[in-house]
């Protein structure tokens, strides 16, 4: 392998893990350490992990999803050919087992149990879950929500988190739900049985917009229910809502923007804990 190849192999295998939604997970898993009342080492380890467990399940979804990709994604690393099924593969096996090594060595047992779980789910979601109707959106929902819980539990504090993992469950499945709108050509050339594919796009559009508007109903719930969250993070929750509602507009018009509006807005809400938990 020349060194020109070994460059665009890395690259391909650091672009197949989702950096980027790698990083938001591990923020999820701090944030849920912050709120549990720590940043301490449990909550990086558990950042770290998650992290890792993130990048390796998106390895293993690009692995499964080659050919669905090579119509809705070609330009992805597997379906480019810049990176192998079996590269991808053997980065993902990689991947998992630092997770597990970090999440059992460091964390305690509720944090191992959720963590443990989560990595199982996220190979079932790839293999089979993806391909059922609700049923993979659902899943998706929980892990990423779960990156809350998960830094909870490092840190001894997971009641503090489980009304962040319900919002973010929430809205997530709303937005993975307008992503299968927006990948409806290959999804139905590949046979994946998605909400769109089996129900229809205006059907799915609507169960994605009950689950995001109910979760901007249900975000006030700290506010009411744990003193350490004031009136700070009601003001930046409120911009956090504004762009969940607007991302959801948006859906059923353009659902690649909607969605990338909603992935935003997911951002903002990260923002609101954090402001609501400090003041």
């Amino acid at each position: 392998m020349s060194p020109n190849d070994a460059v665009t192999a890395t690259k391909a295998a650091v672009e197949v893990t989702r950096p980027g939604n790698a990083v938001v997970g591990g923020v999820g898993a701090l944030v849920g350490g912050y709120l549990g009342g720590t940043l301490g080492f449990a909550a990086g380890a558990a950042a770290a992990a998650t992290m890792l467990g993130t990048g390796a399940g998106n390895a293993v979804n690009d692995y499964y999803d080659a050919e669905i990709d090579a119509v809705n994604n070609p330009e992805r690393p597997i379906p480019s050919g810049r990176l192998s099924r079996l590269g991808a593969a053997f980065l993902a096996v990689l991947l998992f087992l630092g997770a597990l090594a970090l999440t059992v060595l460091f964390l305690p047992p509720l944090a191992v149990a959720i963590g443990v779980f989560n990595l199982f789910l996220l190979v079932g979601y790839s293999s089979h879950l993806k391909r059922m109707p609700l049923v993979g959106n659902v899943a998706v929902a929980y892990l990423t929500g779960s990156a809350f819980l998960f830094g909870g539990a490092a840190v001894g504090g997971v009641e503090f988190a489980v009304v962040l993992f319900a919002l973010a469950a929430l809205t997530n499945l709303g937005r993975e739900i307008v992503k299968d709108v927006e990948d409806l050509e290959g999804d139905s050339a590949e046979g994946a049985r998605t909400l769109p594919v089996v129900y229809g796009e205006r059907s799915a559009l609507a169960v994605a917009s009950v689950a995001v508007v109910a979760g901007v109903v249900l975000s006030p719930l700290p506010y009411i229910f744990f003193e350490e969250f004031g009136t700070e993070y009601l003001v930046a929750l409120a911009a956090a809502d504004a762009v969940f509602l607007e991302g959801t507009r948006r859906s059923w018009k353009t659902p690649s923007k909607g969605q990338k509006i909603l992935k935003a807005a997911m951002v903002v809400a990260l923002v609101a804990f954090v402001v609501g938990r400090a003041f």
